[in-house]
C-alpha cells in the first residue's frame, strides 16, 4: 500500500467513525467515548498527513509516532463502546478491525522508519 492509498483508506476511517459516532447514545458516557474517539480517529489520517510531509526522516518517525499512538486509542474506545454495550458489537466490530489493521499498518512502517532512519 502506497502513501496515497494510506491517506485515502485513514481519511474513509475518520469519515466511518464520524458516523458511527452519530449512532452513540445522547448520554454522559456516549458523548465521552465519542468525543474521545472522534479526536484520535481524525488524528489518524490528519498526523499521516504531516508525517508524510515531514522535512526529515526523524520528523517523519515522530508522527508517525503519533498516529501508531491515535490509531491504537481508536481500537480501545471502539472496545468500550462493543463491551460497555453502548452499540451492538456486530455494528462496531468491522470499524474495529480497520482500527486494528490501521494499528497494524502503522507499527510496522514506524519499526522500518525507524530502522532506517
Amino acid at each position: 500500500m502506497n502513501a496515497e492509498e494510506l491517506k485515502t483508506r485513514t481519511k474513509q476511517f475518520a469519515l466511518r467513525v464520524m458516523t458511527l459516532i452519530d449512532a452513540l447514545p445522547n448520554t454522559i458516557k456516549g458523548r465521552v467515548v465519542a468525543n474521545q474517539l472522534m479526536k484520535a480517529a481524525t488524528s489518524v489520517g490528519a498526523n499521516y498527513r504531516a508525517a508524510c510531509r515531514g522535512r526529515s526522516q526523524a520528523e517523519f518517525v515522530s508522527k508517525l509516532s503519533i498516529v501508531l499512538e491515535e490509531s491504537d486509542e481508536c481500537c480501545y474506545w471502539l472496545e468500550l463502546i462493543m463491551e460497555g454495550g453502548l452499540i451492538p458489537a456486530t455494528e462496531v466490530s468491522e470499524l474495529y478491525r480497520e482500527a486494528d489493521e490501521i494499528t497494524a499498518i502503522m507499527t510496522a512502517s514506524h519499526k522500518t522508519a525507524q530502522k532506517n532512519r
